[in-house]
């Protein structure tokens, strides 16, 4: 027998889950369920009227329990219902907890969705600025970039117009330069005819009165072989040219320049460099004998140094000009080198000049070396490394003699004409001149 029963659904603000059965004001049982903000009411008949309605629906029934019959059945379904109906009421428990699961999930998933959609919110804002910064960057990047783009044109043409000079001069340097070389010439050729015209003289004076009569020009014949330029200039020679020098004490002679003009003249010139045509890379004896052209580029030859300022006390002028036009010297007040069996050493005191406030030249006194006389404080050779014939010490801050370098291609040169203190170990010079004088000129 099916037994109607009442539903009744309803929310408030109440939380939590429960579940109670009660009866009303006009006696009927009722079961309510309460979960979240939600109640749930089954309101059941009571037994009586379960009983009334049986009899009243079954009137031509063939055969009717008797009353205890019925009252027991009656009861024994109204369990049936109420198991029923608790079954259903766990089974209604078990779907809202697991709707109240889902909906926590939710909102733990909505809040988990805000968080993020926050967090991306952020984020994109801060790549709106970094593109912004970024934008600017570039902008002032591009700004920097065309202005050193100016500037490195205008060095462009300011280097241009600088080599445009440099060359201009160096054409009228060298233009000057093969002037000067003409006019040595023509010096030469005048020094010899008045040399020979005082030898006539000489001779002639002999000739009339040989014991005598001394001529006013010329006292005795070795007055005419001068031992350095020094004294061609005492005896008043003025010409700046080649002179023939007699060794001391000898009667060996060589072919010598003498600067006349320089500083007050007087200058016996040791070495010279200006074009690269004479090779410097010798040997120990042609480096003691001397070489080249005295009009050009020469060595006079450590020998005949030796022999002038062994027993006099010389000075030490070194000249020097780089491929800019730029020119300095270094100035020793003391000079004189050792005999062969010292390897020539060098002695020097008392420094000063332009080219450098520290002398590039060791004033502790070192051996000459050359490529094949290994004198230097190196493990290495360093006449071969570096080239030429000098007093190096262990490969050393200066070479004079190195190979010679034209413009352009004169820096970043180990083996070149160097002059540390004054140019760099790399730069290589255009043009050097060694020249002594008497301390007491």
């Amino acid at each position: 027998m099916l037994i109607p029963s009442l539903f009744f659904f309803s929310c408030s603000l109440s939380l939590g889950t429960g579940f109670r059965k009660g009866m009303d004001n006009t006696g009927k049982r009722h079961y309510q369920i309460q979960h979240g903000p939600c109640s749930y009411t089954f309101l059941l008949p009571e037994v009586d009227n379960c009983r009334t309605m049986a009899n009243q629906y079954v009137p031509n029934t063939v055969q009717r329990d008797s009353p205890e019959t019925d009252n027991d059945g009656s009861l024994q379904r109204l369990q049936q219902l109420e198991n029923i109906m608790e079954n259903n009421t766990q089974w209604l428990h078990k779907v809202l907890n697991q709707t109240s699961r889902l909906e926590l999930q939710l909102l733990e998933n909505s809040l988990s969705t805000n968080k993020l959609e926050k967090q991306i919110m952020i984020q994109t804002n801060e790549i709106t600025k970094l593109h912004d910064k970024n934008g600017l960057l570039e902008q002032k990047v591009l700004e920097m970039e065309d202005k050193h783009a100016a500037e490195l044109e205008s060095l462009k043409q300011e280097k241009k117009q600088l080599q445009q000079l440099v060359t201009r001069q160096n054409s009228i340097i060298e233009e000057l330069e093969k002037q000067l070389v003409a006019a040595t010439l023509n010096n030469t050729v005048l020094q010899k005819q008045q040399l020979d015209l005082m030898e006539t003289v000489h001779n002639l004076i002999n000739l009339v009165s040989p014991t005598s009569f001394i001529s006013p020009f010329v006292a005795k014949e070795e007055q005419i072989h001068f031992k350095d330029c020094a004294d061609a200039y005492k005896s008043g020679l003025r010409a700046t040219g080649i002179y023939t020098l007699f060794a001391p004490n000898t009667t060996q002679q060589i072919q010598a320049f003498c600067d006349m003009e320089s500083n007050g003249g007087g200058w016996t010139v040791v070495q010279r460099r200006q074009d690269g045509k004479t090779d410097f890379q010798r040997t120990w004896k042609e480096y003691k004998t001397g070489f080249g052209d005295p009009a050009g580029e020469y060595w006079l030859g450590n020998e005949f140094t030796h022999q002038l300022t062994k027993k006099k006390n010389y000075v030490l002028r070194i000249q020097m000009r780089d491929w800019e036009a730029n020119e300095g010297f270094s100035l020793y007040n003391q000079f004189y080198l050792d005999g062969e069996m010292q390897k020539y050493r060098i002695h020097l005191k008392g420094y000063s000049g332009t080219a450098g406030r520290i002398s590039s030249l060791s004033h502790l006194g070192n051996d000459f070396s050359t490529k094949d006389s290994d004198n230097d404080k190196c493990l290495c050779n360093c006449a071969k490394m570096a080239s030429g014939g000098w007093w190096f010490d262990a490969c050393g801050p200066s070479n004079l003699n190195g190979l010679y370098y034209s413009a352009g291609q004169n820096t970043n040169r180990f083996n070149g004409i160097k002059w540390y203190y004054w140019k760099g170990s790399g730069y290589s010079l255009k043009a050097t001149t060694m020249m002594i004088r008497p301390a007491d000129f």
